[in-house]
């Protein structure tokens, strides 16, 4: 059989649940990913900083359809915040520049300090960030020494938890919404303490529906393969379920909309035969039922079937090489 300097890419859909190391890319992390699966299409669902570990989405061929929907949802992490001393990046990836002492921590002086950060205000990115300004990122500045002006913008801390703590340094958990930098609110947690401080650890355990309890290495996805590719519906589970009838199915794939109920949201998931096929919109103006999102699975479901022509005709080839040797 023929064999390939560089193997064709395949199609593949579904969502990997990455557990991204420290030092590395969130885009670098993406590319590993493709090349393990060799697949045509994929994407992230909200980047982490590199010295950042945890829960990394990688959606693979029409799983990249849903990413959109995990990029505005609520993240979780854990973080390590480091008092007395401020880097320039707010993380350990920067030069210390300031340097105060600490007053004497307490969990009740901690958690007041917390409290004033819950809810909804108002944040301004920091410079080392991949936010652009005229076409460059902002940290492209900063590493020049070029401040540019940012606007706020508005962000929710919904918990703000205190695990633990130590005569510098505080452990916590937020849940927060998208856009927040953790790292700008270590830093103004230090400033309110009276201090200054950058975060030293920042492990995300949750994007959206999605959890890192499932979450695996470079090396166990290596070992596992297919196998740990979850369906694209494992990120939609907050969404209401609606399984169609196969009339229903053709008119959603043509384009047709559906004389429906009004959903409990916006957005619903449908099916067809138990499998998630699209994302459902609710129409306003048409009080009906429309697709947002159409899930093209024919394509990997054609490729999983020419993988197994393909084992098969090596498993054939083998064997008659087997009884060749074996007469000569």
């Amino acid at each position: 059989m023929a064999q390939f300097k560089h193997p064709p890419k395949k199609h593949i859909d579904g969502i990997v649940l990455l557990n991204k190391p420290v030092g590395v890319s969130s885009n670098g992390i993406l590319q590993r990913v493709m090349r393990i699966f060799r697949a045509k299409k994929g994407g992230h669902t909200g980047a982490l900083d590199p010295f950042a570990t945890g829960l990394l989405p990688i959606c693979l061929g029409e799983a990249t359809k849903a990413s959109g929907l995990l990029l505005e949802s609520d993240k979780r992490y854990t973080a390590t915040l480091k008092l007395g001393q401020q880097s320039d990046t707010g993380d350990t990836e920067g030069e210390i520049i300031k340097e105060l002492a600490v007053p004497p921590l307490t969990t009740e002086f901690i958690e007041s300090v917390f409290e004033q950060f819950k809810g909804t205000t108002e944040q301004i990115p920091p410079m080392y960030s991949a936010l652009k300004h005229q076409g460059k990122p902002l940290y492209f500045y900063a590493r020049q020494g070029i401040e540019i002006e940012r606007p706020a913008r508005p962000i929710t801390i919904k918990e703000l938890n205190l695990i633990s703590f130590t005569d510098n340094e505080i452990v916590f958990d937020v849940l927060c919404t998208k856009g927040t930098y953790v790292r700008t609110v270590g830093e103004d947690m230090a400033l309110a303490m009276g201090t200054v401080g950058h975060l030293i650890a920042l492990h995300r355990t949750q994007t959206g529906d999605l959890k890192g309890d499932d979450m695996l290495t470079f090396e166990e996805i290596e070992v596992q393969q297919l196998a740990c590719v979850h369906p694209i519906d494992i990120a939609l589970t907050h969404l209401q379920r609606i399984d169609l009838t196969p009339e229903e199915v053709d008119l959603i794939q043509h384009g047709q909309m559906l004389n429906y109920p009004k959903p409990e949201g916006e957005l619903v998931r449908l099916y067809d035969n138990g499998e998630c096929f699209a994302v459902g919109e609710w129409s306003d103006k048409k009080l009906m039922l429309k697709a947002k999102r159409i899930f093209n699975l024919h394509l990997a479901k054609e490729q999983q079937k020419l993988d197994a022509l393909q084992a098969l005709n090596t498993e054939i080839d083998a064997t008659k090489q087997a009884a060749i040797e074996e007469t000569s």
